[in-house]
Formats: structure tokens, C-alpha cells, sequence
């Protein structure tokens, strides 16, 4: 067996620790960070002084910007308040405010540019940006426990994202809180990202999902935006354990979203007085238009807490949606999913589905919870003796010609219901309960850290 010297390896050992030994940790007092950024050597600390620190600031070395109480980065109202270049770098505690506005420059709080892998913007207080963190092209980036409002002196149709990504890779999203913005996170073209234990108030989109397979949107509370979760043309996604609580119009909307897990949700079309005040409608191209929403304006609860289109071989299993307009809206081509073990609670049209399919949401004997169910469990087993369908042909009508409400309570519109009862074959096709439940699943309860954040 040949004989390795030890001395390479202890060579090596010497060289690692004099890198680290001359990492320097210099304190940066206001104005002095371009100076101090060009003498810093890889692996500097610069501590930043309590002030204000004007910017633009351009980060192209492997430091670590870390934040005294009260240390500002300050933009100046043009292009990005800090730009990232360089991979292995970390802003921690400081506060960043006051970017350029132009949507078309995406200007931006914190920009993590191609080179910028492994960047890690944790405890960091985004102000006044127009985009608060954008990751552009960088992977394994970590954004974490930042605090980020946007501009409420613009229209939501003119303000930035507060944390969006395009092309990163394994970067994680976790444990921030974001308020008005246009989007909460808004990626696209990207994969193997987690978005976990985030807060989201006062946007359009809490998450909004395009082009992002594999990923992980969990433990996320979304509250009075417009859109809690919008999942577009993504695949292989984990939807886990969200919660979204007085969305406006919708809780979690699919559109062209194929093969996720989404379990454990809870949706809650409630709102709260706060929430119940007119707010601004924003049309977005890529959602499709519900021509049967509220009135502009108008806030009456979460309009759909399932919103599906054109969505596939989705698997739906622990989710709780309660309290909206309606419990889950499918159509164009968006038979092709599972449901079971869910529960539908007090939703005033539980399923809406204007097609002619026969849809057993149920599994291995086992449907979905329906408050509005009045059933009999004489066996004692947990799943009712008869097949539940939410839906039947005067829904339909009702549907398709509004007007026809008027005749809801007619002699005529009754018979047709008993009829269907009795003679099961009349029904036209439709979603099917063929093992409902006689109670809810237990209701999926958040981490701690969502717990507090949603208080």
C-alpha cells in the first residue's frame, strides 16, 4: 500500500485557518460603505453603524453586511438600494428603503443578481421599495424572518412584488412577513424552492406560482388579499398545511397547475369587520375572469375557496374549506383530480361543476365531509349510508340562466328535485359522493411560527 504524506493535508489545514484568521469584522460608519465594500477582503464582516448609509450600495466580493439597531440603507430613490454580484454573501439586520419605481428597471430593495448562489437576506426591514428582495438567476439563496411593506403612495397595478424570484433553484422563502404589495412571492421559471411559515396581508396574490415545478408552499398564512395561493402552470408541487382566511376571491386558485399534493389546507371564507371594507379590484391576464364574482368593490366572503381550471391528477386529501360563496369551482377539462377526506362546511353551493362527467370524489371508501348532508350512519362505521351529490340538474339552470332564481321555490322546480331523488338515473352527470362522512377530519392546526404570525 503506498505511503500519503500527512503534509499536503496539514499544508492545507494552515492555509484554511490563515483564511479565516484574516477574515477582518470593521465597523462602517454612515458614508463610508463604498470605501469600506472596495478595501474588504472575502469573508469581511462590515458592521454597519447606526445611520443612515446612502446607497445605491453594489456588493462584489463575498462579505457580510450585518446591521447595528438602527443601521438604514438608504437608495436614494434610483435603481436598486443594494445590488448583489458576488456568490456567499449575507445583508442581516439592516433596514433597506427607498428604491427607484420604474416596473420596467425592476428596481428593487435587495437584488441578488446570476452570481449571487448561496446569498443569504435574513432579519432585514424592506421599506418603500418597489420590489422589496428579488432573486434573479441565483440559486440556494436563503430569504428569512425579513420584514417587508411596499408602497402604498402607488396603485397595486403599479407596485413591485415583495419577494420575487425568476430561475433559483433550491432557494427557500421562509418565515417572512409581507404587506402591500402587488404579489406577496411571485415566482417564475423556477424549481426545488420552498416557500414555508410566510404572512402575507394587503396584496393581490399572497403566493402566485408560474412555471415552478417541484416545489413547496407550506405553513403559509394569507389574509384578506385578493388571491390567497395562485398555482399556474406549474407541476409536482406540495401545497401543505396554508392557511388562507378572507381572501377575496379566492383561496386557492389552479389554473394549469398539474400533479400536486395538496393536503392539509385550511380555507376560510369569513371575513373579519376590518376586511369587510371596499377594496381595489385588479384584473390579472393570467387568471381566468369568474363572470360570476361579487360586485366590484363589494366584500362578501372568499367567493371560491377552490378554484380549478384546467388543472389535472391532483390529489386533494385533509383540506377544510368553509365559509365561501363556493367550496370548489371545476371546469374546462379539470375532472381528472382526486378528492377525499376533505371537508366542505358551510359553503353555499359546496361543488360547482357545469359538465356532464360522472365524478366519484371518493377513495377506497372513503369521500368527504358535507355540513349540509343530512344523513344516517347506521352501521356506526363513520361514512353515511347513502351517495351525496352537491349538485343537481335545477342548479344547473340556475347557473346558466340567473333569472330563473325567481322560481326557486316553485311547485314546478320542486317536483324536478323530488324526481331526481327518487330516480337517481335522471341526473345528467356530476360530482358524486359515493361514501361520504359523517364528520369532519380534524382540522389541520398550523407550526407554532405560522401561530404567531397569524396573530
Amino acid at each position: 500500500m503506498p505511503h500519503h504524506s500527512p503534509l499536503p493535508l496539514f499544508a492545507a489545514a494552515l492555509v484554511f485557518a490563515a483564511g479565516t484568521a484574516c477574515a477582518a469584522t470593521v465597523t462602517v460608519a454612515p458614508g463610508g460603505l463604498d470605501g469600506a465594500l472596495a478595501a474588504a477582503a472575502p469573508g469581511d464582516t462590515l458592521v454597519l453603524a447606526p445611520g443612515t448609509h446612502p446607497g445605491p450600495v453594489v456588493v462584489r466580493k463575498p462579505v457580510t453586511l450585518l446591521g447595528e439597531p438602527g443601521a438604514v440603507i438608504d437608495g436614494g430613490g434610483a435603481g436598486n438600494a443594494v445590488t448583489v454580484f458576488a456568490p456567499d454573501v449575507t445583508v442581516r439586520n439592516v433596514e433597506v428603503r427607498n428604491s427607484g419605481i420604474s416596473l420596467s428597471e425592476q428596481n428593487t430593495g435587495i437584488f441578488l443578481g446570476k452570481e449571487a448562489h448561496r446569498g443569504v437576506i435574513e432579519g432585514n426591514r424592506l421599506r418603500d421599495n418597489l420590489i422589496g428582495i428579488y432573486v434573479w438567476g441565483a440559486h440556494d439563496v436563503l430569504v428569512q424572518r425579513n420584514d417587508v411593506i411596499g408602497r402604498t403612495d402607488l396603485r397595486l397595478s403599479e407596485r413591485g412584488n415583495g419577494i420575487q424570484l425568476w430561475n433559483a433553484p433550491g432557494t427557500q422563502v421562509v418565515d417572512n412577513n409581507v404587506q402591500d404589495g402587488r404579489d406577496g412571492i411571485f415566482t417564475t421559471t423556477s424549481k426545488k424552492n420552498l416557500f414555508a411559515r410566510n404572512r402575507f396581508e394587503r396584496v393581490r396574490f399572497a403566493v402566485h406560482y408560474m412555471y415552478t415545478n417541484d416545489s413547496e408552499v407550506s405553513d403559509n398564512v394569507s389574509v384578506g388579499n385578493h388571491v390567497g395561493y395562485a398555482i399556474m402552470y406549474s407541476n409536482n408541487l406540495v401545497i401543505r398545511n396554508n392557511r388562507s382566511q378572507g381572501d377575496r376571491e379566492h383561496g386557492l386558485l389552479l389554473n394549469y397547475a398539474n400533479s400536486a399534493l395538496i393536503e392539509g389546507n385550511v380555507i376560510d371564507g369569513h371575513l373579519s369587520p376590518e376586511q369587510a371594507a371596499p377594496v381595489e379590484v385588479v384584473a390579472d391576464k393570467d387568471m381566468p375572469v369568474a363572470t360570476d364574482g361579487p360586485v366590484e368593490g363589494q366584500r362578501t366572503g372568499t367567493w371560491k375557496c377552490v378554484f380549478i381550471y384546467n388543472a389535472n391528477k391532483n390529489r386533494f386529501t385533509g383540506n377544510r374549506f368553509e365559509g365561501c360563496e363556493i367550496g370548489v369551482h371545476f371546469t374546462a377539462g379539470s375532472e381528472r383530480n382526486t378528492l377525499t377526506g376533505n371537508a366542505f362546511i358551510g359553503n353555499r353551493t359546496q361543488v360547482k361543476y357545469v359538465g356532464t362527467r360522472h365524478l366519484d370524489w371518493s377513495e377506497k371508501g372513503r369521500g368527504n365531509y358535507w355540513s349540509d348532508n343530512a344523513a344516517f350512519d347506521l352501521n356506526g362505521d363513520g361514512v353515511a349510508d347513502e351517495a351525496y351529490r352537491p349538485n343537481d340538474v335545477v342548479d344547473r339552470v340556475m347557473w346558466a340562466y340567473p333569472a330563473a332564481k325567481l322560481l326557486m321555490n316553485s311547485p314546478g322546480v320542486q317536483v324536478i328535485r323530488w324526481a331526481q331523488k327518487q330516480f337517481p338515473a335522471l341526473h345528467p352527470g356530476g360530482v358524486i359522493d359515493s361514501a361520504p362522512l359523517m364528520s369532519p377530519p380534524p382540522s389541520p392546526a398550523l407550526p407554532q411560527t405560522a401561530e404567531r404570525n397569524a396573530q
